[in-house]
């Protein structure tokens, strides 16, 4: 072990690292607006609340299935010529990184919320889930007890190249588009609106579907020459009106969102219908309406939390990706945790 000396002391520089890791998480726990029981735990000991290895699935094998694809967090399996298998693993990303840590229930809580939603907006249009059940899928699949509550069968799509975001407040992309521009993807903004500001009406800001990197925010035109004038106006309008929903919902629920994102596709008889995940905090920001102020950055119940802690860090944000204390992927999980149990009235 390499040593640290000076005239006045010699100390380990594994012992000096604790204690500068120790100071930023202290530092970023006390400037959290979201209050939580681990966060409270954090200063006086250990939480109560403990990672679970054993508990938590980085990335799912099953060898009677064929993988169709290994996404950021999901896995996507070939259950047969009309369903496919999404594992909502405990991977979670920043930067377009794939952290090494577990988000523990992290995969749970992306599969109820969804399925929640699924139920919830089913009057509006179509979606994909058959269900979440696992001893009502496949033999090939129920046999696998780490799935549970993890798994959803869905009927296959063929998905549009298009990321439908609709955003009902300034922040993030839209807010350095604006602040460039004045406007987001095409859409022309009052002057003088300040960050975290709501919109006058939710907007449809559209973007690239990337498999790898960053998704580009396109405009409305751009999706046209791509889909058509009338599917991008279905889907326009039918992503304005599930985000309108859930927002007037998830307010009277003490939860802000701010905006998401929303995936359709053709299933096999033609119809569009929406797939992948909805309105979780991995495809939304979700803020506490508590304590929402305009005219800054909002605390939020979403992986915000994981990015505030890696920007302390001396890393280029280029895999591989460094590990996350028990401290700070213990509170992500609670943050989770706590979107879930405000959204649905449940604790998971």
């Amino acid at each position: 072990m390499v040593v640290e000396t000076n005239e006045h002391h010699t100390r380990p520089t594994k012992v000096c690292n604790q204690l500068k890791t120790g100071a930023v998480l202290t530092k970023l726990f006390l400037t959290s607006k979201i209050a939580l029981a681990v966060t409270n735990n954090f200063s006086s000991g250990p939480s109560t609340i403990m990672p679970n290895a054993a508990a938590s699935l980085l990335q799912s094998s099953l060898s009677d299935l064929k993988l169709v694809r290994r996404g950021k967090v999901r896995d996507v399996y070939a259950v047969d010529h009309e369903h496919f298998l999404i594992v909502a693993t405990d991977r979670i990303s920043a930067f377009d990184c794939i952290l090494p840590t577990a988000i523990a229930r992290k995969g749970q809580v992306l599969t109820a919320l969804s399925e929640f939603w699924f139920e919830k907006l089913g009057d509006v249009v179509p979606n994909h889930l058959v269900t979440t059940d696992l001893g009502k899928m496949p033999a090939s699949i129920n046999d696998h007890p780490e799935l549970e509550g993890r798994s959803m069968l869905v009927r296959r799509a063929e998905v549009f190249p298009v990321e439908c975001v609709v955003r009902g407040y300034l922040v993030g992309s839209g807010w350095k588009d604006y602040l460039r521009t004045g406007e987001v993807c095409g859409h022309k903004l009052p002057e003088n609106l300040p960050e975290s500001a709501e919109l006058p009406e939710p907007i449809f800001t559209p973007s690239t579907k990337a498999e790898e990197g960053h998704d580009e925010n396109i405009s409305e035109a751009q999706v046209r020459d791509v889909l058509g004038a009338e599917i991008t106006d279905y889907l326009r309008d039918t992503s304005i009106r599930l985000y309108s929903e859930a927002r007037n919902y998830a307010r009277s629920r003490g939860i802000i969102i701010a905006d998401t994102k929303f995936e359709f596709g053709r299933d096999g008889n033609g119809q569009i219908t929406l797939v992948d995940e909805v309105l979780t905090p991995d495809s939304s920001r979700f803020w506490p309406a508590d304590s929402y102020q305009p005219g800054k950055s909002q605390p939020s119940f979403d992986k915000q939390f994981v990015r505030d802690y890696l920007e302390t860090l001396d890393w280029n944000k280029m895999p591989p990706a460094p590990p996350l204390p028990d401290e700070v992927a213990i509170a992500t999980t609670e943050r989770y945790l706590e979107a879930y149990r405000l959204l649905t009235g449940k604790s998971l």
